[in-house]
């Protein structure tokens, strides 16, 4: 949450570095062959049950034709991202909301929608699946490889739509621009102090196209059930992963007759405030992952210092000293010089923690760090996470900056209280919408849900699924043994999730599939782990 990290991208830029600063010269480029994804199958012509009222429209567009749901009218388009590898092909429409829903003659905005259609063809079931990204601020648009990947089952009988969340990709972006139109700058380890002057500039140039008050969790929903009733569809499925679900949470608790199922997939109760426990579930992390290298011998061997003590001793030495460090840009392949920080490497660290392909490579990291070999560590401290910065405002400062309490307890810990100061920093000088009285009452209902967690998640740990099972019984939670942040696409878990869609009985699940995903060894060197 916050950053949710797509796995496949985080883990191939991690090889990429780990190989370019330790396996070839510095002033040879590393080759890079980006990975390549197999087309989503796209009908031309067919036809969702939702469009009964409105005929079927095969309208041209280029070579291929356009499709009528319900409706919206849908064109061919081509889904990518700057971070995910591989592109989706898939039908995109707009959906055209008032900007501040008690205002519906004022302002209004486009939203982005893109179907991909079932396997089945278009409509073969009547309710669709709604796929909610995480962040917040991330765009559902642009995590659509990674979603049509964790999605492949349910799609054998579902449609499923992807709705950019108002104020990110392609439905009114936020950004950050000069009063002449010049996109604002920020600095990679921006202080407080700077977050806070930049956000005020942002919010000035916002101001003549945007309100950013109206681009909360609570509009999100609403404008989720204006796309439902676009499409015609009378119920939905919600597939919500990290901050989507507690967008999730609040649909079926606002549209209990218009939600059929939903799964939560690295769950957020709605007490929770954004970061306000980072440092806790973070070190919380780093032990699970320590004790696993502990049980096998050739970790053990390799790295006797355990691994959070080897991160602080790295921050410790860099709090004192910020070496110039040459790396290779990943966004750019080009050559850069800079310093290293501490702030850099605990903030890599907490990265590293998402996904276990990425903690494997942790302790070999570190290591190299301790030695004087900083280039991976700065290489990768430059990843684009590709989550609109202004929007992620927008939400946390009017659902849990005033929520968030200091705990004494976390100055202690590696991470201590810099996340959420950054997260909030912001929030003094942005204009904040107001949350709902009930806002953190945890969702109470019978709908069918099946949560997920990740044994080693640094940020949304299975004992928050846990807590908002407790509100719904007809609910089941899982837990993949070995796994970070977001598991749905991991193992037999997408059958698991097609099977439960289809049938909505959670209970009725045979999990034991589950206990196959293993936690991954520790890299004993740039070769890999040994046995």
């Amino acid at each position: 949450m916050v950053n949710m990290v797509k796995q496949p991208t985080v883990v191939a830029a991690l090889l990429i570095a780990m190989l370019a600063a330790g396996c070839q010269p510095a002033n040879k480029p590393a080759e890079n062959t980006p990975a390549k994804d197999a087309p989503a199958a796209t009908r031309a012509g067919a036809t969702a049950p939702g469009s009964a009222q409105t005929p079927a429209a095969n309208t041209q567009t280029g070579t291929a034709a356009a499709n009528r749901y319900g409706a919206l009218q849908f064109v061919p388009c081509t889904l990518s991202s700057g971070s995910a590898a591989g592109n989706i092909e898939a039908q995109c429409a707009s959906l055209r909301v008032p900007e501040n829903p008690a205002a519906p003659t004022g302002r209004r905005i486009d939203l982005k929608i893109a179907w991909l259609e079932s396997d089945a063809g278009a409509g073969n079931k009547p309710d669709p699946v709604f796929f909610i990204a995480g962040g917040p601020g991330q765009s559902a648009t642009e995590a659509a490889a990674i979603a049509a990947a964790a999605l492949r089952e349910v799609r054998k009988n579902r449609d499923i739509f992807l709705v950019d969340q108002r104020g990110t990709g392609g439905s009114h972006p936020m950004r950050c621009e000069t009063a002449d139109g010049k996109p604002l700058q920020a600095g990679m380890a921006s202080s407080p102090e700077e977050l806070k002057a930049y956000a005020q500039q942002c919010a000035e140039g916002l101001q003549r196209h945007t309100d950013p008050r109206y681009y909360t969790t609570a509009e999100a929903i609403g404008d989720l059930d204006a796309v439902r009733a676009a499409l015609g569809a009378p119920r939905i499925d919600l597939i919500g992963v990290s901050y989507g679900t507690r967008v999730a949470q609040h649909y079926a608790k606002r549209y209990p007759a218009q939600t059929r199922a939903i799964v939560l997939d690295g769950v957020a109760p709605s007490d929770l405030v954004i970061s306000g426990e980072f440092a806790r579930t973070f070190e919380d992390a780093l032990i699970l992952q320590s004790e696993q290298c502990r049980a096998i011998a050739a970790c053990r061997a390799r790295f006797p210092t355990d691994v959070r003590t080897q991160l602080r001793t790295v921050m410790d030495r860099l709090k004192t000293e910020s070496p110039e460090v040459e790396y290779r840009d990943l966004r750019t392949n080009a050559i850069k010089r800079d310093r290293v920080t501490a702030d850099a490497v605990i903030g890599l660290a907490f990265t590293f923690s998402y996904a276990p392909q990425s903690a494997a490579l942790l302790p070999l990291v570190l290591d190299e760090a301790a030695a004087g070999r900083y280039a991976p560590l700065m290489a990768l401290s430059h990843m684009d996470m590709q989550i609109n910065q202004p929007m992620q405002w927008s939400v946390v400062c009017a659902e849990d900056a005033d929520r968030y309490r200091p705990a004494p307890a976390h100055q202690a810990l590696l991470l201590g209280e810099d996340v959420p100061r950054s997260v909030f920093a912001a929030c003094p000088v942005w204009p904040s919408g107001k949350r709902a009285a009930d806002f953190t009452a945890p969702l109470r209902s019978q709908v069918p849900a099946l949560l997920l967690s990740g044994q080693l998640d640094p940020v949304t740990p299975p004992r928050y699924a846990d807590t908002v099972l407790k509100g719904l019984p007809n609910g089941r939670h899982l837990v993949a043994p070995g796994q970070g942040h977001s598991v749905m696409a991991l193992g037999c878990i997408p059958k698991l999730m097609a099977q439960f869609i289809e049938t909505t009985n959670a209970g009725a699940l045979d999990t034991r599939c589950v206990a196959d995903l293993n936690n991954v060894p520790a890299f004993t060197s740039f070769n890999g782990w040994e046995p």
